[in-house]
């Protein structure tokens, strides 16, 4: 016969200890059915699961006290019932979520209001992980951003209800939360798909076009429209376009270089082609404006609409089909297709009413500084901090990024 013990073990950090207390349980065929440790400023906080036999239960728990002694630690001991224990084990399987916090800067008082929605939702915190970098206290120590991943544990029976009142949540504190399944697919991502416009880049280039030509205001409100959802994407997209035949394609160098990157895209792109990613614009600009941005950002593949040039003139029509929001979801599932990957392993990014069916789709689908239409019916928003945020969104931690 044997009995089931959990032992907690805490106190100051250093090497040996691990080897030195399973040295003990080792000694006296003890069994570790389930371990974890984590450390907090050198502070060491250390679970073990043991199935102890009978014969040895006094001898093992007297070594133990005197080798947690030599190392200056605190050991507890506490009795598992055998039913309990069964019922630990039923649970294995159990759907599990990470809850990832972002922004400027993390309060007790943010997680206080997280852990409460959690709790109202009967979801268990398994763990809880930072993943931005210490921070000095000295001057200049300013953070730029913090993240923290929480691990849940529990069904979620209305995973839309639970976006939506993080999403308010996280307007409310000028956070950005963001939930996803813990599945095999958020660990092994392959694809990302990026709108260019207020994406990539901080502009809306019909819209710089429409300065140039010297329409900014009425294409501008036609913009606005279309992107809240009002008009039909493809019907304004041509409305907008015909304000700008006969103007001169000779600008389109300059306006391209003056095109402002958003930041932290250059940062994320580099990471994720250094991981593998294949990275691709889809974008219902054009593509003239896309290429240039390929180029300067090592971007591996774009489809935008291509400006039809004619005697040095754009002629306020494009070469072929609109890349609308259908296209764009259709490119994204054809890229995927031929990349042999399944959209669960895709990451979509965009801003507007037209990137909404490509975000759908995709297994991480993320609206970056997306307006309010967007934001309510995307699954994942962020706007906080730079597009290199999304990184956290893939568990990675500043360590890791600066690694690569």
């Amino acid at each position: 016969m044997s009995e089931l013990v959990q032992l907690d073990i805490s106190g100051r950090d250093r090497p040996g200890i691990t080897v030195a207390l399973t040295e003990v349980l080792a000694r006296h065929d003890v069994t570790v059915l389930d371990m974890g440790q984590s450390v907090i400023h050198n502070t060491l906080a250390l679970g073990m699961l043991l199935d102890v036999p009978d014969e040895t239960s006094s001898p093992v728990f007297k070594e133990l006290l005197f080798a947690a002694h030599g190392l200056g630690l605190e050991l507890r001991f506490a009795p598992i019932d055998e039913n309990d224990y069964e019922m630990w084990v039923k649970a294995q399987g159990q759907p599990r979520h990470i809850l990832t916090l972002l922004g400027r800067s993390i309060t007790a008082g943010h997680i206080a209001r997280v852990s409460a929605v959690v709790a109202a939702y009967g979801l268990n915190i398994e763990q809880i992980t930072r993943l931005s970098g210490r921070i000095s206290r000295r001057e200049g120590g300013q953070p730029q951003h913090a993240s923290i991943e929480i691990w849940l544990k529990g069904p979620v029976t209305d995973i839309s209800t639970l976006h939506a009142e993080l999403l308010a949540l996280g307007i409310e504190l000028n956070l950005d939360l963001a939930v996803q399944e813990d599945d095999i697919f958020r660990r092994n991502r392959r694809l990302v798909c990026f709108d260019m416009d207020s994406t990539l880049i901080q502009a809306e280039v019909i819209d710089v076009l429409a300065e140039a030509a010297g329409v900014g205001d009425k294409v501008a409100a036609i913009t606005e429209s279309a992107m809240r959802g009002e008009l039909d994407f493809t019907e304004s997209f041509r409305q907008r376009l015909r304000l700008l035949a006969g103007l001169d394609a000779s600008i389109l160098p300059a306006l391209a270089e003056s095109l402002p990157i958003t930041p932290g895209a250059e940062k994320l792109i580099r990471t994720l082609k250094n991981l593998g990613y294949r990275v691709v614009i889809l974008s219902g600009g054009f593509d003239y404006f896309a290429h240039d941005l390929r180029e300067r950002l090592g971007i591996d593949e774009v489809h935008a609409n291509t400006l039809d040039i004619r005697n040095g003139k754009l002629t306020g029509e494009i070469s072929g089909p609109v890349v609308d929001g259908p296209r764009k979801a259709e490119l994204l599932r054809q890229i995927a297709v031929r990349e042999g990957i399944r959209l669960e392993q895709v990451i979509a990014v965009g801003d507007g009413a037209n990137d909404l069916p490509m975000l759908s789709i995709a297994g991480l689908g993320i609206a970056y500084r997306a307006k309010p239409l967007v934001k309510q019916r995307a699954r994942h928003a962020l706007g906080t901090v730079g597009l290199d945020g999304i990184l956290y969104l893939l568990g990675m931690r500043d360590r890791d990024i600066t690694s690569l």
